[in-house]
């Protein structure tokens, strides 16, 4: 990547219109950070301790919550720097990294929402084949194949935006380096690469939804084929929360880079939702619907102290 820029660090001037509210935020966001950690650490441990939930709907959700323990990293401690008082200044190296992990990371989360769609599509409308399609392989091929492709997209939005000179202001009117901010600094007519950018960011969430439209509309198909009602709520009891942190996902693209007209105080708040937020309702999400999840975070939690045997409680009470 070339760096012909004269511009070797920049200036985050943090979300719009909050100014003498950082003591609030720094604790609003310190307290969405933490819990956005130990939930999805949380997470983790259930599912690697637990033998039954090694399978690959479980394996997909364990790649999910590393990237949503890594996604707000990217952002999140930089903010929190500022907010409790110390530079605004990150480095020009520094702003590139941010820029390329958060795509890096939101692309990778994209492909494996696509990828968890499939899953959930062979399980339900495949059930008999389920096991021999979806092997440790092609488990291990599909999230190396998302990460890989994320990496590939993130590498090609980071090279479009830095290959432009930066010169003169180097105030970023955002509390992070994303594009459409970057871009705005920069020495050179941009509306070219605005519009590669604008596609580019716009065609790969958009294939990821029509496919997984697709898979979910062949498994309602399937779910309506069930004579059993009880049959039917289990199968749409193991999809809704798939599709509910999809819908979480989604949204905050649609909303920051698919606008005609950016306002930057909603972007920026939209923004935070999706870094902070959103990752911390994940785990949220899987869990409080999934008696095995359940299960197995109330052993882990056992083992680390923070519940008594079920006898103590029995007593206790």
């Amino acid at each position: 990547m070339r760096n012909a820029s004269v511009v070797t660090e920049f200036i985050l001037l943090g979300i719009p219109h909050t100014e003498d509210l950082e003591t609030m935020l720094f604790a609003l966001f310190l307290s969405f950070y933490i819990f956005t950690l130990v939930g999805n650490l949380l997470i983790l441990l259930a599912i690697v301790s637990s033998v039954q939930l090694h399978t690959p709907m479980y394996f997909f959700l364990c790649k999910l919550s590393v990237c949503d323990i890594f996604f707000p990293s990217v952002s999140s401690p930089k903010m929190l720097f500022y907010l409790s008082g110390h530079t605004r200044a990150i480095s020009y190296a520094g702003c590139v990294c941010q820029l390329f992990f958060y795509h890096f990371l939101g692309c990778t989360e994209c492909f494996l929402y696509t990828v968890m769609a499939y899953d959930r599509f062979v399980a339900i409308c495949h059930p008999l084949r389920y096991t021999v399609i979806m092997s440790h392989r092609v488990c291990a091929i599909l999230a190396m194949g998302a990460s890989f492709f994320g990496c590939i997209q993130a590498t090609f939005l980071s090279t479009l935006t830095f290959q432009l000179p930066y010169c003169g202001p180097n105030e970023v009117d955002y509390f992070f380096c994303d594009i459409p901010v970057m871009l705005k600094l920069a020495c050179a007519d941009t509306s070219a690469l605005e519009t590669v950018g604008f596609i580019s960011v716009g065609l790969m969430p958009l294939s990821c939804f029509l496919l997984i439209l697709t898979s979910y509309s062949l498994i309602v198909y399937s779910i309506l084929q069930i004579r059993s009602a009880e049959g039917q709520r289990r199968a749409f009891s193991t999809c809704s929360a798939h599709l509910t942190a999809i819908l979480l996902f989604y949204m905050p693209v649609v909303l920051i880079y698919l606008r005609p007209t950016p306002s930057p105080w909603l972007d920026a708040t939209v923004q935070v939702l999706n870094n902070l937020v959103t990752p911390m309702l994940n785990p949220l999400i899987y869990s409080l619907r999934n008696k095995e999840v359940k299960l197995s975070l109330r052993k882990v939690l056992h083992q680390l102290g923070f519940l008594p045997e079920p006898w103590e409680r029995e007593n206790s009470s």
